[in-house]
């Protein structure tokens, strides 16, 4: 029988997490590879280096998180096809859709938000549309979204694949920073104490930021 650790995520039993970006230097911290942000600040405080993987198109390393080992993976394709490295490895290990978590940027959410949900549409996002067609058009995966809000020119390219500045900058570190924290939460207390810390964050307004004390 395995390690009181493991009973915290038999609710969900995720194995592999996924971070969304851009595989280029250029793209580097751009709003678009905030998933991939996540996922690096994960292996790093699990001492996990994420290596090339050829035959799964991807950046792949093993973490133990509280007793569980999860596949951390950064596909290294470009983010319309994504799928390539998800499918890759849920065939190749025989994991289920249930079992995968998307780290990934989200135009709906204001900057600095959070969400953690099962399901759901793509609003548009071709690395989750890619994963889904590669997962046999399947829905059911998990996902972390990271706001980046909506551009106020409509020029959602430049957006995506621009780095944030200013206030919304600091209020994205600092959702990352939770997003860190809920992916602890995640495997030390469930998916329903996760989603409450993630979802109930409320990011400081800049008129919060600046007020005196």
């Amino acid at each position: 029988m395995e390690s009181k650790e493991l009973n915290a995520v038999t609710d969900h039993d995720i194995r592999l997490i996924v971070g969304l970006g851009n595989p280029d230097e250029q793209y580097a911290h751009t709003r678009h590879n905030l998933g991939y942000d996540l996922l690096t600040d994960l292996a790093r405080e699990a001492g996990v280096t994420l290596q090339p993987e050829k035959r799964f198109f991807a950046l792949m390393g093993r973490a133990l998180l509280n007793g569980t080992e999860v596949k951390l993976l950064f596909p290294t394709t470009y983010m319309n096809e994504s799928g390539r490295a998800v499918g890759a490895v849920t065939q190749f290990f025989k994991l289920r859709s249930e079992q995968i978590l998307v780290l990934h940027d989200d135009l709906d959410l204001k900057p600095g938000t959070l969400r953690l949900k099962f399901g759901g549409g793509f609003a548009g996002h071709r690395g989750l549309k890619s994963i889904s067609a590669c997962l046999a058009n399947t829905q059911n995966f998990h996902r972390l979204k990271l706001g980046i809000g909506m551009p106020p020119s409509g020029e959602v390219i430049n957006w995506v694949l621009g780095r944030p500045s200013g206030t919304d900058a600091e209020l994205i570190a600092r959702a990352q920073q939770v997003g860190l924290e809920a992916l602890r939460t995640l495997f030390e207390r469930g998916l329903a104490a996760a989603t409450l810390l993630a979802n109930s964050y409320k990011p400081a307004s800049q008129t919060q930021a600046q007020t005196p004390n």
